[in-house]
């Protein structure tokens, strides 16, 4: 305890956090600062040299810039005495706070007041009391109070589908008459759109990068700056930030743009410890259709194959060679790389086997760009034409009362099962007059309604089960036939552009002698339609 001075330098502290479960009003910085002032107008031997507030910090930590402002004003010898209204806001960390009131201000003889706890360490009395112990230990718990409930009302708030984070990713704005839900932004959205467009083109994210800088489109960040968003990075490198290869890839990747709400990714250990981790994919909240979409699922789902393929570009090119990425070895299976040889004066184009060209193994065998292109321009004509007839036949099949055997077969079901609920509601309630006429005991009576009742219980819980089932097999047979129109698109095609290959292709192999096999996307609907052309008469299919 350091020794009474006749004069004191004083700091005035304040502190105001909603996370503390403060209350704004009766805690606001004015109101403590008004509070302080007038206390110390009855202490003439203390003299205000200076003010240091934070408000929106914790006080479960002591890493606050007023505070740390006001630290470094002690150490230099400006300030010998802080005074606060109360020790909550002074901190709600009981071993941090009792470390500064019982150790650290003592020993730099600094005079701590707190208002309204009557605490003054210039008084000797106080020195050994567990008051101050025991209500920094409140201030403590009750912060953990705060944080558990926080903790527990965002988790309801994110498994119901509300968005609870402070910014919005671009493309989206907070809905102004519920800031838990977000609406497209129609300006930045349209820029999203563009963004992945462009990527199934074949151009690279650097190319995309470059493309919006070009067209004075503002980045991310930029862009809400212009909207009156505050945003704060340490990461700006030049005056005005620019699109980045990195800043594409992060609209590219992001699962938001298709209706999808992830929420929940990292959290903190506890209340005292800010710094965050990574939670496990498991622990994410997902909600699927919680706002509107930007772009399809299936646009998603292709550039994300598309950015996890072999797809680099000569720095000459603007975009990706249409089969960049497809190629693949049929021996080994690792990729075909495109190669130029100049021979008198013209520029020949070859796919060679990357293993042989490493020189470790395989066959040398090669094709000529031009002959691939013939090929897989061919099988794609092929295939274009075999969907349409497969369409034809397909409609055949759905006017066949046949085609909708499965879905009768749930009603037939349905219907067979609310006779025999009706039927056990019947001998149910014969029972009484059974019993009323000796036919049965009461045991029996118990026993054979007891049976009625489960019968009736397991029939209601199997046409439950039958409808929904039903309700599936409908939307199942809307939605099977989809795929028709991504080859129609492409209709009457007379060249391989990387759109084609992009929506139509996964995997194009080549073999030695200049054999080229394709897997095309949706195989597993095309065999599963021409199951069901199986099945159609024989003078049907010659029909159409």
């Amino acid at each position: 305890m350091f020794a009474s001075k006749e004069t004191y330098r004083a700091c005035i502290y304040t502190r105001l956090s909603r996370d503390d479960g403060d209350k704004p009003e009766s805690d606001s910085i004015a109101n403590q600062r008004a509070l302080i002032r007038d206390y110390l107008k009855q202490h003439k031997e203390i003299t205000i040299v200076s003010e240091h507030s934070d408000d929106g910090y914790s006080g479960v930590n002591f890493e606050r810039p007023g505070f740390a402002e006001m630290m470094d004003e002690i150490r230099e010898g400006k300030v010998d005495c802080v005074v606060v209204k109360d020790l909550s806001r002074f901190g709600r960390n009981y071993i941090e706070a009792g470390n500064y009131i019982e150790k650290v201000f003592p020993f730099m003889g600094v005079r701590f007041i707190a208002i309204n706890d009557s605490y003054d360490s210039s008084d000797k009395s106080q020195s050994d009391s567990l008051v101050i112990p025991f209500k920094n230990l409140i201030n403590d718990a009750y912060c953990k109070d705060i944080s558990v409930k926080i903790r527990s009302q965002l988790e309801i708030k994110r498994k119901k589908g509300e968005y609870i984070g402070a910014f919005v990713v671009y493309g989206y704005v907070k809905d102004p008459e519920d800031h838990n839900r977000i609406i497209v932004d129609t300006y930045a959205a349209e820029v999203v759109r563009a963004i992945f467009r462009w990527k199934m083109a074949g151009m690279s994210q650097n190319r995309i990068a470059d493309k919006l800088n070009s067209q004075g489109v503002l980045c991310p960040m930029e862009y809400k700056l212009s909207m009156g968003v505050k945003v704060q990075t340490n990461f700006r490198v030049h005056k005005q930030a620019k699109w980045s290869a990195v800043s594409v890839t992060r609209i590219l990747t992001n699962e938001l743009y298709t209706g999808v709400l992830l929420q929940g990714k990292s959290s903190t250990p506890n209340y005292k410890v800010k710094k965050r981790f990574d939670k496990e994919q498991s622990e994410w909240i997902r909600i699927e259709n919680a706002h509107e979409a930007i772009i399809t699922a299936g646009e998603f789902e292709t550039v994300q194959e598309l950015l996890g393929k072999d797809t680099r570009i000569s720095p000459d090119e603007e975009a990706l060679y249409p089969l960049a990425g497809y190629v693949v070895c049929g021996d080994c299976g690792q990729n075909m790389v495109r190669k130029t040889i100049p021979r008198r004066g013209k520029k020949y184009v070859y796919y060679v086997c990357s293993t042989n060209k490493a020189k470790k193994g395989c066959s040398s065998h090669s094709i000529s760009e031009n002959k691939l292109m013939d090929a897989v321009l061919h099988v794609i004509k092929e295939q274009i034409s075999t969907v349409m007839r497969i369409e034809g036949l397909l409609e055949m099949a759905q006017s066949l009362p046949e085609n909708q055997r499965n879905i009768f077969n749930y009603d037939a079901q349905i219907v067979k099962l609310q006779e025999e609920i009706e039927r056990n509601k019947g001998f149910r309630m014969k029972l009484y007059e059974s019993l009323e006429e000796g036919m049965i005991d009461k045991d029996e009576y118990f026993i054979f309604k007891k049976n009625y009742s489960d019968k009736i219980s397991l029939a209601e819980k199997n046409i439950q089960s039958l409808e929904a089932e039903r309700d599936a097999a409908v939307e199942k047979n809307a939605a099977d036939y989809s795929w028709v129109d991504a080859f129609k698109k492409y209709e009457g095609i007379e060249r391989v552009e990387r759109q084609v290959v992009v929506n139509l292709i996964s995997e194009i192999r080549v073999y030695e002698g200049n054999v080229v096999e394709i897997d095309f996307q949706h195989n597993d609907a095309i065999e599963a339609a021409l199951k069901i052309i199986d099945t159609l008469p024989e003078d049907m299919k010659t029909e159409a």
